[in-house]
C-alpha cells in the first residue's frame, strides 16, 4: 500500500540509528544494573576498556567483564543485521485538539485517562489532553503520531540458538526505539519544526532534553494497548509490517507506537489506579463493554 499524503514512512538502515540505542534498556534486558552499561560510553580500545574494569570493586569485576563481551557480541551481531535488515517508521502530524479528557485527531476521537489518586505535593491530576489546545479555544493545535519496527525476520533467527536468538531480539527492541528517537528528531527539527533550532547530542536526546514527550502506548500514562487500533486506523501501519492481533498486541514484536506532544510543559506520569467512575466513562469513551475495557485496564483496576 502507499502511504497516504498525511503520512510519512521513514526506513533507516542499522548503523544510521545504532547510535541512537539506550544500552541501559539493553543491559536491563540481561539483568545488568545501569552501572555496566556505562561500557557502551568508552572507546573500545584495550586501554579504555581495562581502565573502565578498575572503577568497579573486586566482587563486581567479573560481572563488568560480562557485560563488556555482551557489548562486544552485540556491536558484531549488529554488524551481521546490517547487511540484510532495516527499521521503519512511520508517522503522521494531526490536526488536533482537546476535548475533556479526550483528543481529537483528524476528527477521530481519542480517549485518555487522568489520575485520579491525589497526590502529597498537591500537584494536579494529569491527562495527556491537558497539554492540547483546547477545542472551546476554536484554534487548532497539532499532535503528532507515529510506529516503528524493526523488519520482522529479526526476531525469527537464530531458531536453534537461545543465546543468539535473546542477543538478536533484545537487539531488535532496541533498534525500534531507536529510530524512534531518530524519527522523532527529524520531527521536531524539521517536519512540525516546532524545535528547528534544536542542538542537543545523542545522550541528551536520550535523557530527553529536548522540549515536548513521546509517549507510547502501554507506558504509565498511555496505558490502554487497545488504542492501537485507533492509531492504526490513522496511521494504516501495515505500511511498515505492523499488524495488530484481536487484543491489540503489534507484530513483530519489536514494536513501538504513541503520541508526540509539543508544549513545553509537557512531562510524563503514571496514571494509575481508577475507580469504577472512570471505567465506566472510558469504557463509553471508547465505545467498548466495560468488561473489554477492564480486560485492558487490568494493572489500573
Amino acid at each position: 500500500m502507499m502511504n497516504s499524503p498525511a503520512d510519512k514512512v521513514l526506513t533507516y538502515a542499522i548503523h544510521d540509528v545504532t547510535p541512537y540505542i539506550n544500552w541501559i534498556y539493553f543491559f536491563h534486558a540481561w539483568g545488568f544494573q545501569p552501572r555496566f552499561a556505562t561500557i557502551a560510553d568508552i572507546h573500545g580500545c584495550d586501554a579504555c576498556r581495562a581502565s573502565w574494569l578498575t572503577t568497579f570493586s573486586e566482587e563486581d569485576r567479573a560481572k563488568a567483564a560480562e557485560a563488556m563481551q555482551l557489548l562486544k557480541e552485540a556491536n558484531r551481531m549488529l554488524n551481521q543485521l546490517d547487511e540484510t535488515y532495516h527499521v521503519h517508521t512511520i508517522f503522521r502530524l494531526c490536526k488536533a485538539n482537546a476535548d475533556g479528557d479526550n483528543l481529537l485527531l483528524d476528527g477521530t476521537r481519542f480517549p485518555l485517562l487522568r489520575q485520579q489518586i491525589p497526590h502529597p505535593d498537591g500537584s494536579p491530576f494529569l491527562c495527556l489532553s491537558d497539554f492540547v489546545r483546547p477545542l472551546a479555544s476554536g484554534t487548532p493545535d497539532t499532535v503528532g503520531i507515529f510506529a516503528a519496527s524493526c523488519d520482522g525476520e529479526v526476531e525469527l533467527l537464530y531458531e536453534e540458538d537461545p543465546y543468539k536468538r535473546m542477543l538478536v531480539q533484545t537487539l531488535a527492541d532496541r533498534l525500534a526505539e531507536a529510530a524512534t528517537e531518530k524519527m522523532h528528531e527529524y520531527v521536531r527539527k524539521v517536519a512540525w519544526g516546532y524545535a528547528k533550532d534544536e542542538n542537543l547530542s545523542i545522550p541528551e536526546l536520550l535523557k530527553e532534553k529536548f522540549q515536548g514527550i513521546r509517549p507510547a502506548v502501554g507506558y504509565p500514562s498511555l496505558p490502554d494497548q487497545s488504542v492501537n487500533f485507533l492509531l492504526n486506523e490513522l496511521l494504516h501501519m501495515e505500511q511498515i509490517g505492523i499488524t495488530l492481533t484481536e487484543n491489540g498486541a503489534m507484530r513483530p514484536h519489536a514494536t513501538v507506537c504513541g503520541l508526540m506532544l509539543a508544549h513545553p510543559a509537557a512531562r510524563y506520569f503514571a496514571v494509575g489506579k481508577i475507580g469504577n467512575d472512570q471505567l465506566e466513562d472510558y469504557a463509553r469513551r471508547r465505545r467498548m463493554p466495560i468488561n473489554e475495557v477492564r480486560k485492558f485496564l487490568a494493572a489500573n483496576l
